[in-house]
């Protein structure tokens, strides 16, 4: 099966069965965002291409390690071979680490509020990037708000200065303050992804009391002079309610100021949770204009070196599917 058909399929479940020989070291967790909590996730590979599935053992998926690493994957009477990779730290060959696992605000996608997340230390971090550095190309940061927009800023700024110390590419996604781009690339920072999370304001509005959809944009549109074009990003999530128009302005509306879209397809949780994840004939509809939009403005998500587009094992990433 063509792979981009075969991952918009996995992508529409997001789940797996797991079965075969013990795959400890292949199981990676979450401690921030709508999959924290869960039984945890795993890489599938086949070749270049991966994609990243949560355990569920009520999955209509099933993935059988062979040992070793090797692993079939059953789907719809289909088998296909690949590999199971593993995570350095939360994916494959980035060490990509949530300072704090604690938010105040109660976006209803995420689980994060509910749970008794920590902030890890700063000597805390370094360590775990020290245990993995000579198995990652790049360090990525994403963060909660534990007290603060401010002071998690301030705090986040301190993890990338200790971090510097590796000579690795940083990329950093938080909620953004009025200075927060210019302070991140001033340490370094190679790229930012700051979410508008949502297709539409008043969407954004409901699903994310308490913080600003047009602060959010401010900090993209001085991102991008600093940091460069296609080096800057935003996730929208794809399931919340709003039509494929919807998702096609706001991708041309960040793609024409430099940013990158990402696609995000809802996991359901939080107070989301019945809701249901984006069709993988829709994911595929919306690849093909996600696709046209970024080749006509220049951006190439092919080219990312940290964060989600460097990965691409949740969404559908323009330039490393076909």
């Amino acid at each position: 099966m063509e792979w981009i058909r075969l991952k918009a399929r996995l992508l529409e479940v997001g789940s797996t069965r797991l079965s075969g020989e013990p795959a400890d070291q292949f199981i990676s967790h979450s401690a921030a965002g709508p999959s924290a909590g869960t039984p945890g996730s795993l890489f599938f590979s086949v070749g270049t291409r991966r994609v990243r599935l949560s355990i569920d053992t009520a999955s209509p998926i099933e993935i059988v390690h062979r040992g070793g690493g090797d692993a079939d994957l059953f789907t719809g009477g289909e088998q296909v071979r690949g590999r199971l990779e593993p995570a350095a730290l939360h994916c494959p060959r980035q060490a990509y680490i949530t300072a704090s696992g604690a938010c105040i605000f109660h976006c209803r996608y995420c689980s994060v509020p509910g749970l008794p997340g920590r902030r890890k230390g700063i000597d805390e971090i370094v360590r775990m990037v020290e245990g993995v550095a000579d198995r990652v190309d790049a360090i990525s940061i994403t963060s909660g708000v534990k007290r603060s927009v401010e002071e998690e800023e301030m705090y986040v700024l301190d993890v990338v200065e200790a971090l510097r110390r590796f000579s690795l590419p940083i990329g950093v996604s938080i909620y953004p303050g009025p200075e927060t781009a210019a302070r991140l690339h001033a340490l370094g920072v190679i790229e930012v992804k700051f979410n508008i999370e949502a297709a539409t304001e008043t969407l954004f509005s409901d699903m994310c009391p308490g913080l600003s959809w047009e602060e959010i944009w401010e900090a993209l549109r001085k991102s991008v002079p600093l940091f460069g074009r296609g080096r800057v990003y935003s996730n929208i999530i794809v399931g919340l309610g709003e039509t494929d128009e919807n998702l096609e302005r706001v991708m041309r509306d960040l793609a024409e100021i430099g940013v990158i879209p990402v696609l995000r397809p809802l996991t359901p949780a939080g107070s989301l949770a019945d809701r249901h994840r984006p069709s993988a004939d829709r994911l595929l509809r919306l690849y093909d204009v996600h696709e046209d939009i970024l080749r006509k403005a220049g951006l190439d998500p092919a080219r990312a070196l940290t964060m989600c587009s460097a990965c691409t094992g949740c969404d559908l990433v323009p330039g490393r599917e076909r």
